[in-house]
């Protein structure tokens, strides 16, 4: 047998919540045959506008830290960046220079040493975790600590190292806001509500939690959670950004390394991998979340036919009536008015003519439809 051609999210449509790197994350997507729906839900504070940042930074070059903590690459040169724009990039690179710095993975390392400094030491296993365990064994008691943040308050550790006896001092990089047009935003909760989704991306805390902020603003937070929770396959890049998700009773999935790459290469699996698979009139058919693929040939398939074909496919074989598929219509249009013996028959001839193989709908007279089962 020969691998099937479709790329593995072909037939899927993945929202976006990022606002940083939101386009890299959609083109590994659309890569591998997503489509992909954007609305971010958090908008970055520009560093030279954070007064906070400015604040810490004096602090810091007031008063040195005896350790720096370099958590992420880009939030480190960030840092540096932003203390040039106001002059005092020389002044913080003398307070950093006299103290251990610490860096959290390759990417803060890099920033360090592009800066022209040295660090100390780095975990291994790149994780926050083994970076406390190692300050702890070194001792903190009575040492000024500056921990440069990415975005997400990182709770545990510094309030570990304050018990620790350690002064801390937080370097908030990257200061998360809501959007500064929410109009994308909703229209992908829009899209979660309809079933127009089957995946839903998450980078960030921040936007994980802005969700279901902008849900629970516009009364939709109990329909938000029942899809999170029952209809589309909650991806986060790792445990930090699941916090706000996980104690509300979303299920997420979530790659061994938090990257984004590692997140869409273990979104190309999972995703699939929940898709409903019937073998109908010698054919076999994995139902996708706006396609179908036929014997490993995509084939696009509109919503309301789509909705029938899923009907069906719950127990391939059994004939379901006319009334039954009117109701099942009537669900995904949202109508409360009653949907006719035409719309049903309309929506079967749209389903088989998206197939394009002849004798996967069956007409069972005076009774219904049905998927035409292999004989055994």
């Amino acid at each position: 047998m020969t691998a099937p051609s479709t790329e593995p999210l072909a037939g899927y449509t993945v929202g976006v919540t990022a606002a940083r790197r939101a386009d890299e994350l959609g083109a590994l997507l659309e890569r591998r045959g997503a489509s992909v729906q954007y609305g971010p839900a958090i908008r970055i504070i520009p560093l030279t506008d954070d007064t906070v940042l400015l604040r810490q930074t004096k602090a810091l070059i007031d008063t040195p830290a005896d350790v720096v903590v370099a958590t992420t690459g880009i939030g480190f040169r960030g840092w540096i960046e932003a203390a040039e724009g106001w002059g005092l990039g020389d002044h913080l690179l003398t307070a950093l220079n006299k103290a251990t710095m610490l860096t959290r993975g390759p990417k803060a390392k890099g920033a360090v040493r592009a800066a022209g400094l040295v660090e100390a030491w780095s975990p291994a296993s790149e994780a926050s975790a083994e970076l406390l365990e190692h300050l702890l064994e070194t001792g903190v008691t009575g040492k000024r600590i500056a921990v440069q943040l990415h975005g997400e308050p990182l709770l545990d550790f510094v309030e570990t190292l304050r018990a620790a006896g350690a002064e801390v001092v937080e370097v908030p990089v990257y200061r998360w806001t809501g959007p500064a047009d929410p109009a994308p935003l909703n229209r992908l909760l829009d899209a979660l509500l309809a079933g127009q989704l089957d995946a839903l991306t998450f980078t960030s805390a921040p936007a994980a939690a802005s969700v279901l902020r902008t849900a629970e603003a516009s009364g939709r937070l109990n329909e938000v959670l029942d899809a999170l929770r029952y209809q589309v396959l909650v991806v986060c890049v790792g445990p930090i950004t699941a916090r706000p998700l996980v104690p509300v009773g979303v299920p997420v999935i979530q790659p061994a390394r938090a990257r984004i790459g590692a997140l869409v290469r273990e979104l190309a699996v999972a995703l699939p991998a929940r898709a409903t698979r019937v073998h109908a009139s010698g054919r076999t058919l994995e139902l996708r979340g706006q396609a179908v693929l036929v014997d490993d040939e995509l084939r696009p398939v509109p919503p309301a036919p789509m909705a029938v074909l899923r009907a069906l496919a719950t127990d391939p074989g059994r004939v379901l009536s006319r009334r039954v598929l009117a109701g099942v219509l009537r669900k995904h249009s949202g109508r409360e008015d009653t949907v006719d013996v035409h719309a049903v028959e309309t929506a079967v001839g749209r389903l088989r003519a998206a197939l394009g193989v002849p004798g996967l709908v069956t007409t069972v007279v005076k009774r219904g439809y049905c998927l035409t089962v292999d004989e055994s």
